[in-house]
């Protein structure tokens, strides 16, 4: 979503238009994100906002992949979450208790409010036994006044603390991209990835077996491309070269 549809609060030119034609053309699609504080219906009023359309459930969130990811391996379980209403929103969807006694799991998310009360006892249930799961490993995201810590930071200094490792759901695990898969009820076949990270987005696509498309306004600046060793299949300066793309899918009236 980010750097691929909007900047911040400001629409990428070409955004609204590119999901008009993938709507109108019947194709499934789910627009993705590794931030985990928003829940579905919150990201659509953002983007609402932001003058793009796009259905609430055609929105697919870290929050989300790791509670779906949670409900398969232990159905109706329990955890304590450090979090915003994107996660534990998600986590109680699939039957989850939301507990600080004796979970099965600490589930890390971002949030603005980290307190060092919930990183601590986020640090003695771990070492107590709960299996530590984290949302994706960004270790920092942008806002209006600058660079912001997320989850992958915050998981940093937990597992120094206790010397275990979380497991990532999120980009670029191609876990995320699966899930995604399984939600489209599509093939990896006939499924293409848009993104704007080439160490999260295509990475992740390659790795699930899509295509994969990177567009050049957001993290990934045109001159270091050539620096990854694995390569997009297609590579455009934005979303805009791919309203026409979308277009011709469009049944014939």
């Amino acid at each position: 979503m980010d750097g691929v549809l909007v900047h911040e609060e400001e629409p990428i030119p070409g955004a609204a238009e590119f999901v008009e034609a993938l709507k109108a053309s019947g194709k499934r699609f789910l627009v993705l994100t590794n931030n985990s504080i928003f829940t579905p219906r919150d990201l659509r009023a953002r983007l609402l906002g932001s003058g793009i359309d796009v259905p609430e459930d055609c929105i697919w969130t870290s929050a989300l992949a790791t509670a779906d990811f949670l409900h398969a391996q232990r159905p109706q379980g329990t955890a304590y979450v450090v979090g915003e209403a994107g996660l534990t929103t998600a986590m109680h969807e699939v039957g989850y208790v939301m507990t600080d006694r004796q979970p099965d799991y600490v589930v890390l998310g971002e949030t603005r409010t980290y307190s060092f009360e919930a990183i601590t006892r986020a640090i003695r249930l771990i070492e107590a036994g709960a299996r530590f799961i984290a949302t994706n490993p960004d270790p920092s995201g942008p806002s209006t006044q600058g660079t912001l810590p997320a989850t992958g930071s915050v998981a940093a200094l937990i597992s120094t603390a206790t010397g275990r490792q979380p497991y990532y759901v999120g980009k670029p695990n191609p876990l995320m991209m699966r899930s995604a898969l399984n939600r489209l009820e599509a093939h990896s076949e006939t499924t293409v990835m848009v993104g704007d990270r080439m160490d999260t987005d295509i990475v992740s696509g390659l790795e699930a077996g899509l295509r994969t498309i990177l567009v050049q306004t957001g993290s990934t600046r045109p001159e270091h491309v050539e620096r990854f060793p694995y390569r997009a299949t297609r590579v455009v300066d934005s979303i805009a070269d791919l309203v026409d793309l979308a277009r011709e899918a469009a049944p014939e009236a």
